[in-house]
């Protein structure tokens, strides 16, 4: 059995619909997480902020736009009268429930109530969609299993005897739907699973049913080993160790969020990346496997903020590093890269909000100077051979370059350097003709 999950934009139109259709089709058994249909979600927390402000005439408006649009697209998409009729049934009934929240009094309990509908309505109207096609389906309510606990995190004993038996219970199926980042919390109450959280139903999915695989479908083309609105000669990026995944997430892989992939890697169940667009490709295969001396990627971040504190009065001064890190700790701000020498630290952040109050209180332990507009370009891969050879390659490659600072040893597959904006296009095309080519 392999989890297949669908994100928005895969299931954005009547056609993608029809292509989602043709790839769970293929083979029988799976479970399809669907996230909700694209603008979906930006048009019920636009509704939701209309009720907060008690405009209900705002709301009403937005949701007659957004029916109009699913009715459209089902008339786009069935063919069949009768399934059609449903169809347009089921749009009708999700709508004038929405509407019953358009009252003075609307709370956050509601609010989550109304959000999950998005994903209500994308997996039942694909569950028809699937009848329409004469496809042996089952529909699984999230909401019967997908459960967190009073802390908010996933009770992963619940969902896995919950889940087992919804599907014992249907086991002749060719396929079933359920949808994701929708749950229920310790209360019974309508909630969901945060950031990445389709993403995240999938992997926990995958570890209840102990998945041969789990699938994060989108329509891009998985992960490239370098950024190719900069760069020439890019390639995908065939397999990636999870924390390689993982690092080239932070340096600007939005395909999927580290954490949302935890409970498959803690499982040993891996994670594929495809493509809605090219189906037949074998995308990017995410898993605890690495290839050994190999690099994978190169990867920037852009909005680094350099901070550099020096004092004289460091020299063997006890506690200084600590007394420098909890100012940011106070201002909840995380540090990147971090550097020291005998009279100075240098540490770079990518969250500039309390820039200035960081500075003040800084500058009561040394002089303090500030590079905005930096860019902290990294190497992705298994570094940590000492004979490889591969650090020396990097190293050498970068000779062109001012470079700021540099990071390498505080994990075995990142090597990062800290360097100008303006120096960012050409560093990125050095580096893949250097590294790849």
């Amino acid at each position: 059995m392999k989890v297949l999950k669908f994100g928005s934009a895969s299931i954005a139109t009547a056609d993608k619909l029809r292509t989602v259709a043709s790839i769970v089709s293929k083979e029988q058994g799976n479970i399809i997480v669907l996230s909700s249909m694209r603008g979906t979600a930006e048009a019920l927390a636009e509704i939701s902020d209309y009720l907060y402000r008690k405009n209900q005439e705002g709301a009403v408006e937005i949701i007659n736009k957004l029916e109009k649009q699913y009715m459209d697209l089902v008339i786009s998409l069935f063919d069949r009268d009768g399934i059609k009729s449903l169809a347009i049934e089921l749009i009708s009934s999700k709508f004038n429930y929405i509407r019953t929240f358009t009252k003075d009094l609307f709370t956050l309990f509601e609010e989550r109530v109304v959000m999950a509908q998005g994903e209500l309505i994308s997996s039942e109207l694909f569950y028809l969609y699937m009848q329409d096609r004469k496809v042996n389906a089952v529909l699984i309510p999230a909401l019967d299993f997908m459960r967190t606990d009073k802390n908010a995190a996933p009770d992963p004993v619940y969902i896995k005897d919950k889940l087992l038996a919804l599907l014992e219970a249907s086991k002749d199926a060719d396929v079933y739907i359920t949808q994701g980042y929708i749950c229920r919390n310790a209360y019974g109450e309508i909630d969901d699973l945060r950031k990445g959280g389709s993403d995240f139903s999938a992997s926990l999915i995958g570890v209840a049913v102990d998945a041969k695989e789990v699938q994060i479908w989108a329509d891009v083309y998985s992960m490239q080993n370098n950024d190719p609105r900069y760069v020439k000669g890019t390639t995908p990026i065939r397999q990636l160790n999870f924390d390689e995944a993982a690092e080239l997430a932070y340096f600007g892989s939005k395909i999927l969020h580290p954490s949302s992939i935890l409970p498959a890697k803690l499982a040993d169940i891996p994670v594929r990346l495809k493509n809605t667009e090219f189906p037949e490709s074998a995308g990017t295969l995410i898993s605890n496997t690495t290839e050994v001396n190999v690099i994978k990627a190169v990867g920037a971040r852009d909005n680094i903020t350099a901070i550099k504190i020096k004092s004289g009065r460091m020299l063997l001064a006890h506690g200084f590093l600590r007394r420098v890190t909890e100012v940011f700790e106070n201002y909840q701000t995380s540090i990147d890269m971090l550097a020291t020498s005998e009279i100075g630290v240098s540490l770079t952040i990518d969250d500039n909000r309390n820039l200035q109050a960081i500075v003040d209180d800084l500058k009561k332990y040394g002089t303090v100077s500030v590079d905005p507009d930096m860019v902290i370009v990294s190497v992705i891969g298994d570094l940590e051979s000492e004979d490889s050879g591969i650090a020396v390659d990097i190293m050498g490659s970068m000779n062109e370059i001012p470079v700021r600072m540099l990071s390498y040893g505080g994990s075995k597959y990142n090597f990062s350097f800290l360097i100008h904006k303006k120096d960012k296009e050409k560093t990125l095309q050095i580096l893949n003709d250097k590294l790849f080519n």
